[in-house]
């Protein structure tokens, strides 16, 4: 069971050297990431915890996975198994058992810890011979696959923009937009093979334009729903809707032209520096919009050139 969690840490320190940070280094980021976000969601709504318990349980979903847990299975007694499934589950969600601690939310705390341990003991087959039908047929492939495997997070996003309506809590409407964004923004976070990229007859530009008109019309299609929704019942705040909604459109922006700035390699830590500096100064992306489009035609140009 100790060699299992070395293994773990290990590999994740290898994870992150490879995106290129020192792990100390992605330790705290993501411990400052973590407690930002956590004040931000309970600053925003009443029900907070309960969207809380929800992010907390989606990535046990994933270690309950059929394939790996019985890969498990096969690596250690039955006894052991058990005894290794419980202590990730309580791991993975034992940063947001503090927070809710911190927050005395002590029934949806003891509710969670009880749900994470249960779910050691099942596993689910993220396998489906159904496949699941989309509205981005036309257009691969960025969309369709992201849609299929946030399925659950999109339609979260929907029940969230409901219950902002249903109680009048304006804030939470636009929380569940922000949802739909970054989601959008995570299905480009895979690189193309250039392959993919050498196929089209594409000119670089022309490629980048074609890829930057496809995910605005994309991302449209999933927010239009909660657009119309807040705006219908928030009428007298149709200006701070416009706002977030045009902010979205241009980090899905600068995400597309980063992927490509990073291209034939995955997005790593230069594109995400500038990113984050651009969410906290947004002016700063006078700078790096064009800075990102420059190195991805240049990039773009070894294939399609």
């Amino acid at each position: 069971m100790k060699y299992y969690f070395t293994l773990q840490y290990r590999m994740l320190n290898r994870h992150l050297r490879a995106f290129g940070l020192y792990p100390i280094l992605g330790y705290l980021l993501a411990i400052l990431l973590f407690i930002g976000g956590s004040f931000y969601i309970f600053s925003k709504t009443e029900y907070a915890a309960y969207i809380y318990a929800f992010f907390a349980l989606s990535p046990l979903t994933l270690l309950s996975e059929t394939k790996r847990t019985d890969f498990l299975k096969s690596c250690f007694p039955a006894k052991d198994y058990l005894k290794i499934r419980i202590a990730e589950n309580l791991l993975v969600t034992l940063p947001f058992l503090l927070f809710l601690a911190f927050k005395n939310e002590w029934l949806v705390l003891l509710a969670l810890a009880l749900i994470a341990a249960l779910m050691a003991r099942f596993h689910f087959n993220n396998q489906f011979n159904y496949t699941l039908p989309t509205p981005f047929y036309k257009r691969p492939f960025e969309f369709i696959v992201g849609f299929r495997t946030t399925i659950g997070v999109i339609g979260f996003a929907y029940f969230l923009t409901i219950m902002g309506i249903s109680v009048g809590n304006f804030n939470l409407g636009i929380f569940s937009l922000l949802v739909i964004f970054l989601t959008s923004f995570s299905f480009y976070a895979q690189p193309d093979s250039q392959f993919l990229v050498w196929i089209f007859s594409n000119t670089s530009r022309s490629f980048l334009i074609d890829k930057i008109k496809t995910g605005m019309a994309y991302v449209t299609v999933l927010a239009l729903p909660i657009l119309v929704g807040l705006g219908y019942f928030f009428l007298e705040k149709w200006n701070i809707l416009l706002v977030f909604w045009g902010l979205g459109y241009l980090y899905l922006l600068t995400i597309i032209l980063a992927k490509y700035a990073a291209f034939p390699r995955a997005m790593n830590l230069p594109e995400s520096i500038f990113i984050v500096a651009s969410i906290f100064f947004p002016p700063f992306l006078l700078f790096v919009i064009p800075f990102f489009y420059r190195r991805s035609i240049k990039n773009l140009n070894t294939v399609l050139a």
